[in-house]
């Protein structure tokens, strides 16, 4: 993998750069679908590829290993050819899954022990056996396995928690170096900054992971349930020590306002559910708020959902019939607000792009936030 880095803004910390992989050219900032179980809910790949413009997408390991399984995906070829999709992919170890399934996991120094969310198997994850996975799914993107730190935790906890992501990250980076990538790609490993929201534990856990000297570095445990303002705080003080020549990517965040801060500060990769869950709820972004679909003033609202969106959903479909489609609990309205917000967040990063080669990215920048935060 290369990163070059084509424009800085002269305002902020923000860059715009390429990303060379061997699926693909990826133009950051960029916003990256989550495909959790190989699938984008809700969009196809065609849509996904040709009209969102995705240029890379997420799945995730542990709910690849559990579904459709290991022997599986290799036996297609691995994931790009199972699901059809000739960009690049990036996976998330399951890091997160240690956060979220709280209540169905054992955590221990050797990994992880889950209970299956579908039949309640035992399942224990490790550094080692999480890069074996990945290297069997063939993401052109791996993570290191980590511990996502619960968000309100104590300075005691979050120390030990990210600790424990620094010993794991020494343990996944020996087995990535210790085996070869099983398709006829390479593959690449980043690691991912922990330390919750206090700054001397995301400063040593930042260093030690820019010792670790991979081709990019990940900001987790961020968009936790912490004050916005925190979270910035602490992005700048990681970026600040993570190197400028490698791509960094910000997991799991977030709101497009989210977005375009951290791009301010220095973010170059995003990912979030938002888009999808939200649609799927009747929640649609647009270039000027929020809109909550569902609401009666929508329903004799004949003009298009977004005059000039980033999706060819905007213009054919009306807001009434959004609507209707989303009131009705329809799979189409799932389907046609799913895609618009994909887009519009792949077109967000994009005009963050254009407006940084432009010299003009903070000031837009401080407009953008202002009519994205309008609800409509």
């Amino acid at each position: 993998m290369d990163f070059s880095i084509k424009n800085c803004d002269k305002d902020s910390a923000a860059r715009c750069g390429v990303i060379s992989t061997a699926h693909g050219e990826i133009e950051t900032p960029v916003f990256m679908p989550v495909g959790t179980q190989g699938t984008v809910k809700g969009i196809n790949q065609r849509d996904l590829a040709d009209d969102a413009r995705a240029q890379i997408i997420l799945g995730n390991t542990y709910h690849l290993f559990i579904r459709p399984g290991l022997n599986i995906l290799q036996s297609a070829g691995g994931l790009h050819k199972f699901i059809g999709w000739k960009h690049p992919i990036l996976t998330d170890s399951g890091g997160y899954q240690v956060f979220s399934l709280a209540d169905m996991r054992k955590l221990k120094e050797e990994g992880t022990e889950f209970r299956s969310h579908i039949d309640g198997s035992k399942l224990f994850f490790t550094p080692e056996n999480v890069t074996d996975t990945q290297r069997i799914i063939g993401s052109d993107i791996m993570m290191a396995f980590d511990e996502c730190t619960p968000w309100p935790s104590d300075h005691a906890y979050a120390k030990q928690s990210m600790e424990r992501t620094l010993r794991w990250l020494k343990r996944g980076l020996k087995r990535f170096n210790e085996t070869s990538a099983i398709y006829d790609y390479p593959q690449v490993f980043f690691p991912i900054v922990q330390g919750s929201v206090y700054p001397d534990l995301r400063r040593q856990s930042a260093l030690e992971t820019v010792a670790a000297d991979c081709p990019g570095n990940a900001i987790g445990g961020l968009a936790v349930g912490e004050p916005a303002e925190q979270m910035y705080e602490m992005i700048q003080i990681v970026n600040e020590i993570l190197p400028k020549e490698k791509p960094r990517y910000l997991m799991g965040v977030g709101t497009p306002v989210n977005i375009l801060e951290a791009i301010a500060l220095g973010v170059d990769m995003f990912d979030c559910v938002m888009p999808t869950r939200n649609g799927r709820n009747g929640s649609i972004f647009t270039r000027n708020g929020q809109i909550n679909i569902k609401n009666e003033k929508w329903k004799n609202d004949f003009s298009p959902i977004e005059e000039g969106g980033a999706s060819f959903v905007d213009e054919m479909f009306s807001k009434a019939y959004l609507r209707h489609l989303i009131i009705s609990k329809e799979i189409l309205g799932a389907q046609i607000s799913s895609l618009h917000n994909i887009a519009f967040y792949i077109w967000l990063t994009r005009e963050a792009q254009a407006k940084i080669k432009e010299g003009v990215f903070y000031t837009w920048k401080k407009e953008m936030v202002g009519k994205l935060s309008n609800k409509i």
